[in-house]
């Protein structure tokens, strides 16, 4: 896996996905391997390398409309399907060393 996979990738339109929800600054979509039944991938729309990281565009701002994004989601799959999860990766726990938030719901379909 590359470094950025989502910069790389998914932002450049390299690889093609199937958005969920997008706002001016951030793109939620389904996941193009997904773990889950029901897996969406949240992130920002300019590179942040992760939830903790010091760039000065990972600031409040944008953590809430992430947060946003996720609440809705969240709020659908939960009205779909009576749960949901939500996990971020942070360190060695990343695979692709940009912020990325996984909305989850159902029995899992793929193991790492």
């Amino acid at each position: 896996m590359t470094q950025d996979f989502y910069c790389d990738e998914v932002l450049s339109g390299k690889t093609k996905v199937v958005i969920v929800m997008e706002t001016d600054t951030v793109l939620a979509y389904h996941h193009t391997r997904p773990y889950y039944e029901h897996h969406i991938v949240v992130i920002p729309k300019i590179h942040i390398q992760s939830l903790i990281s010091e760039e000065e565009e990972n600031n409040d701002e944008l953590l809430l409309e992430i947060m946003r994004v996720i609440k809705k989601i969240s709020a659908g799959l939960v009205e779909q399907t009576g749960a949901a999860k939500i996990v971020t990766n942070l360190g060695r726990y990343q695979d692709s060393k940009h912020q990325h938030w996984h909305v989850v719901s159902g029995d899992r379909i793929m193991n790492d």
